[in-house]
């Protein structure tokens, strides 16, 4: 008996690991800074630290709930593309079941996180886990997809704003735009992985509607204005400089972003856009909330 538990371990926490592992939890970091700096310019400064850890919580319960929805609904699609094909469900190391299973409780952490912020968050809560529970299906329908999954972090920042103070500047949702032309851009970028095993598929991105020289120009000018948007936010904002060399320091990583991606050359896709989308959100939004603090 103490073999096997050597072994084996304890079954639930392997599941969770697995789990873990098969949605990336870790990369949740990478979906945080525009909440993070939402939080702090809401505020002008340091905001609640309580409603500021409820919205970190909702922030990963939502990441999470859409994460384990996207592998459910796009289970079969994943088992018949190579890049994809190891993934949890396909591969058999988590039932379908399971999955919902931990759907299911990310969003329930989701909705206990938003009951504890401004009432309104909480009505309202239904609308991202729809988005979340949307976006796979848009491949399906449109080559348009990539701003079903730019839409869940247009409504991040407004929906901080309203979180914590009640109210929606518009500053949060020129903010909002402009991180949905920043997501919208990336998966465009990484799309062109697949654009192939979507054509041979029936589904739809602008890579495989348009190719890859296309969609490189076009995952290029969402990035551009990504960067004017946010930009035009902080003058809204009158946020001061550390806001602006943030939005700087994202503009000369995104275009290196861009560089190590070609037509010909799709060999440091992952680099761009995991490593590099991780480093720019996280710089972006640290230089964000010093000025707010200082």
């Amino acid at each position: 008996m103490t073999n096997t538990t050597t072994r084996t371990g304890f079954p639930g926490w392997r599941r969770l690991a697995l789990f873990l592992e098969s949605i990336k939890f870790e990369h949740s970091i990478f979906a945080l800074p525009f909440a993070i700096l939402a939080a702090f310019l809401s505020a002008s400064g340091a905001p609640d630290w309580t409603d500021f850890l409820w919205v970190l919580v909702a922030m990963v319960g939502m990441r999470t709930f859409g994460m384990a929805a996207n592998r459910v609904i796009d289970g079969e699609i994943d088992s018949r593309n190579p890049r994809t094909a190891s993934r949890a469900i396909p591969l058999g190391v988590i039932t379908r079941k399971a999955m919902i299973g931990y759907m299911a409780v990310a969003g329930l952490i989701f909705v206990a996180a938003t009951s504890q912020l401004n009432p309104i968050i909480w009505i309202l809560a239904p609308i991202p886990l729809g988005l979340m529970v949307g976006y796979p299906y848009l491949k399906r329908f449109t080559w348009l997809a990539h701003f079903g999954m730019g839409a869940v972090y247009l409504i991040v920042p407004p929906a901080v704003s309203l979180a914590l103070t009640g109210t929606m500047p518009i500053g949060f949702v020129v903010i909002g735009i402009g991180s949905m032309a920043w997501v919208a851009g990336f998966d465009v970028l990484y799309a062109t992985a697949d654009y192939k095993v979507d054509r041979e598929q029936g589904l739809h991105s602008i890579p495989a509607k348009f190719g890859i020289p296309a969609a490189l120009i076009i995952s290029r000018g969402l990035h551009v204005a990504a960067v004017l948007l946010l930009a035009l936010a902080g003058i809204m904002f009158d946020a001061g400089v550390f806001y602006m060399i943030g939005v700087l320091i994202a503009a000369v990583l995104l275009t290196y972003e861009q560089s190590l991606v070609s037509a010909s050359d799709l060999s440091k896709l992952n680099m761009a856009f995991f490593t590099m989308n991780g480093v720019i959100a996280i710089l972006f939004g640290t230089f964000v909330v010093i000025g707010e603090l200082i």
